[in-house]
């Protein structure tokens, strides 16, 4: 039985298709689906939507590869050397096209895929009275406490069609075991119509179930899992590699200019037919170097009465 095994390119082309809602990078700066985000432009999807508080470049090559018509996220950029050029080339001068962008906070768009999770049409808050992402926003609604009529914020509930999630591993049916920063990807699972888990591990059921606490979400939610080692670099999974750096500083360097970019997409991107096609252009010694120099295992549980 293989489960819900597939494929990274039959996951794409059966789950994200045209003009449909994406989130990615739930977990901030770890665990960001880079294969995904690649097998997307490879597969020439357009007008998604892309959802996610921190994507690092993924949403920026997406934007520039033509993927995107919108982005809901808190930020776009690049970590390590800060603009996302082509997110700003898109934004200001709406090349490669227009770009519609709907601005969050972290905090808001944690709490908008939570009301999507809960399936509730908003979560009331406090938080962002006074700042200037309310005047013409689609996200929130001024609203006020029935008591005391002080100022609320409505932050409405955001339901993905799909998340993609990366993750250490997994068993064929989707429960995914997830550690370190997991950001909001269990709110995000939880609000989206489907989730394709990416991981780096396919184990056995039996394995998952020595450790119930740690799993990510209700298998029920997955719709696909893809087997895919090292399919979130250049960003960080712990227990397995580090963040590369110096591969973050070559495309903030390639991408300033939109040729430069162009350049680096074909190169990495489209040239490749797959995931192993893109890491055998990595420098020999370079996934060695982002392997964890020592091991830091948690103490272990006893699940026994």
């Amino acid at each position: 039985m293989m489960g819900k095994v597939m494929t990274m390119a039959q996951a794409i082309g059966r789950f994200v298709p045209d003009g449909c809602s994406v989130l990615m990078g739930a977990a901030l700066e770890s665990l960001i689906p880079f294969a995904a985000g690649h097998e997307i432009i490879r597969q020439r999807r357009r007008n998604l939507t892309l959802i996610g508080p921190i994507s690092d470049i993924l949403f920026d090559q997406l934007i520039g590869a033509g993927c995107a018509s919108r982005v809901i996220a808190a930020w776009v950029g690049n970590v390590s050397a800060g603009l996302a050029h082509n997110y700003r080339r898109a934004a200001e001068a709406n090349t490669p096209h227009r770009l519609d962008i709907e601005d969050h906070s972290n905090f808001t768009l944690s709490l908008a895929l939570l009301a999507g999770g809960l399936g509730a049409p908003f979560i009331p808050t406090k938080t962002l009275l006074g700042t200037d992402l309310l005047p013409g926003s689609q996200s929130f609604q001024l609203s006020s406490e029935p008591d005391t009529g002080a100022p609320l914020v409505h932050v409405q509930a955001i339901t993905p069609d799909v998340a993609i999630l990366q993750v250490q591993r997994s068993d064929r049916e989707g429960n995914a075991h997830c550690w370190g920063n997991l950001g909001v990807s269990e709110e995000g699972g939880l609000a989206s119509r489907g989730v394709i888990i990416v991981a780096e591990e396919v184990v056995s059921r039996e394995m998952i179930l020595s450790d119930p606490n740690r799993v990510l979400l209700p298998s029920a939610k997955v719709v696909a899992v893809v087997h895919e080692p090292w399919g979130a670099h250049p960003s960080p999974v712990q227990g397995f590699y580090g963040r590369d750096h110096g591969f973050y500083e070559q495309y903030h360097l390639a991408s300033r200019a939109k040729e430069g970019f162009e350049q680096w997409l074909k190169e990495w991107v489209l040239d490749v037919e797959d995931r192993t096609g893109y890491l055998a252009r990595l420098p020999k010694d370079r996934l060695n170097q982002l392997k964890p120099s020592q091991r830091r295992l948690a103490a272990p549980v006893d699940y026994g009465y």
